[in-house]
């Protein structure tokens, strides 16, 4: 099971921070859609020797032939270790803080995956490009702007997916499926295990066919005098993903379904705090893997051994590189 770490720093730091991330051992570096644009510091880190990916980029307000040449000259770039990993995001980020459009979003990403392969299938084969459909168009592809073929092939599509429709177009028609962290160990066993499953099947397709990236929200120190502080930001965290409408289901798994409404109340008049203090240590724990390096190990296998290929840390608190290396020891011991 391969560990990957985030990748953020403010742009004149990427590169010292990604060397010294590499320098613990990681498999991989991913970045997200936060306060800096995913694909830049990818870049700074393209000749690391790790593998890269978006976790994730927003689709919609990018065309296809934009986030084609990004995937492509990354790829090119890292030596065929980059993954383009795309999501949806919700319709008050996509028109209001992107300017975009919104509809009709499994529909839509469906269509950006296959104008992608489309795309990709001119540059690397010299295929026509002709791809029409109803939310997007190419079938302009002239040599002055035809990159070529890249030595291993295409790099990979990866989708962000938690609602059954976003899961379905993922085991149907992208190379891998990235996990939601808000996720506990019964949600993952009971809920999304058994939809990938059923989607893989009704595609046709094996589990081998996808690669499947979980991911966690980690509190881990060697230092106990830092845990509750590592706590106290993963809690946070957990009471803001459970006031989102789509993040609802983790909380009925676990029987809190009754949060979230007072949840979603608070985050409207901006009574973060207050979410924060309703989140109980049992929900925190079924949630958030913490502890020192090998207790979060322990935790990481039970969850994620043998169910995905690889796991991105989401750590709200930090991480110190020393107890991230030695967490990276115990998982590949």
């Amino acid at each position: 099971m391969k560990l990957d770490a985030l990748l953020l720093a403010p742009p004149d730091q990427v590169r010292a921070r990604a060397e010294a991330l590499a320098a613990t051992g990681v498999d991989g570096l991913f970045t997200f859609e936060g306060p800096h644009d995913p694909f830049l510091p990818l870049a700074m880190a393209a000749d690391l020797g790790v593998d890269l990916y978006t976790n994730v980029a927003i689709a919609f307000p990018r065309s296809p032939m934009h986030l084609a040449h990004l995937a492509w000259d990354l790829a090119a770039a890292s030596g065929g270790r980059f993954a383009l990993g795309l999501g949806t995001q919700v319709k008050a980020h996509v028109e209001r803080r992107y300017g975009s459009t919104w509809s009709a979003p499994a529909a839509r990403m469906g269509e950006w995956v296959a104008a992608l392969r489309a795309i990709s299938a001119r540059w690397q084969d010299g295929a026509p490009l002709a791809f029409e459909g109803e939310h997007t168009r190419h079938t302009l592809m002239t040599p002055a702007f035809d990159p070529g073929p890249l030595p291993g092939g295409p790099p990979p599509i990866w989708l962000g997916a938690l609602g059954p429709r976003m899961v379905a177009l993922a085991t149907s028609a992208a190379d891998g499926l990235l996990l939601h962290p808000f996720t506990s160990d019964r949600h993952l066993a009971t809920v999304t295990r058994p939809a990938i499953t059923a989607g893989l099947q009704a595609a046709d397709r094996e589990r081998d066919d996808l690669t499947l990236v979980g991911q966690a929200v980690v509190a881990c120190t060697a230092d106990p005098s830092r845990q509750a502080d590592l706590d106290a930001a993963a809690r946070w965290l957990v009471g803001f993903y459970g006031s989102t409408p789509a993040y609802a289901p983790v909380l009925e798994t676990e029987g809190r379904g009754h949060l979230h409404p007072e949840l979603r109340r608070r985050s409207r008049e901006g009574r973060w705090e207050e979410m924060a203090a309703m989140v109980d240590d049992d929900l925190l724990d079924a949630v958030v893997l913490r502890g020192d390096p090998a207790e979060v190990a322990r935790r990481l296998r039970d969850r994620f051994e043998g169910v995905t290929d690889r796991v991105a840390l989401s750590t709200p608190g930090g991480i110190a590189d020393d107890d991230l290396a030695a967490l990276i020891r115990e998982v590949h011991r």
